[in-house]
């Protein structure tokens, strides 16, 4: 594998050699979406079989709770959307869309949020979820930790309990897990911010 700063979290859960697969598939992008910023993509991931294959064995492997203590997935917008359906299909789960502000129909509910390098606001339909309903939040990446914090409250205020998160990447140094109230938290890799 080719010299990297991404450091391998739960993602060992799938063996060595799938794990460094995996993480050589991550592009890193200078520069992006600014100056001073090294944007992780990992959407190669979802072009290579044997990596997408990967990459849902190791978020279901690296569940931070048990399956049986939640009831649906909650993927935000964007990347939490090419991996939480099929993670949510692979499980037995529904899934639930958290989307940027203006991109569901009436009703929504919505937060605001700040991020590494900006801020925004992200919706739910205020049916998405019922109440007493146990949602497991999966995500790209844990930076800030604002977009699921605000995912989070919004869960909440449609009677909705988040039971954890799962991350596919983790950045160092900005302490976006210390946002999320102490609940379970896995990520399968890790890199500076």
């Amino acid at each position: 594998m080719a010299q990297s700063d991404i450091t391998i979290d739960a993602l060992d859960k799938v063996g060595r050699q799938d794990a460094e697969y995996l993480v050589s598939l991550v592009r890193s992008i200078p520069g992006f979406p600014k100056e001073g910023i090294i944007f992780r993509d990992f959407i190669p991931v979802f072009a290579d079989p044997k990596g997408l294959r990967i990459l849902l064995e190791a978020l279901e492997a690296a569940l931070p709770v048990p399956a049986s203590e939640f009831d649906s997935i909650a993927g935000l917008e964007s990347r939490g959307f090419l991996f939480g359906p099929a993670l949510a299909a692979r499980m037995g789960k529904g899934f639930i869309a958290v989307r940027k502000a203006g991109k569901l129909p009436p009703e929504t509910i919505g937060e605001s949020y700040d991020l590494e390098y900006g801020s925004a606001r992200v919706e739910i339909e205020t049916d998405a979820v019922q109440a007493g309903e146990r949602v497991l939040i999966v995500d790209d990446l844990i930076a800030t930790g604002g977009t699921a914090k605000a995912a989070t409250d919004l869960i909440d205020k449609v009677g909705g309990t988040v039971a954890g998160y799962g991350f596919v990447m983790r950045l160092e140094g900005l302490d976006g897990i210390d946002k999320l109230g102490g609940k379970p938290v896995s990520s399968l890799m890790a890199m500076p911010a």
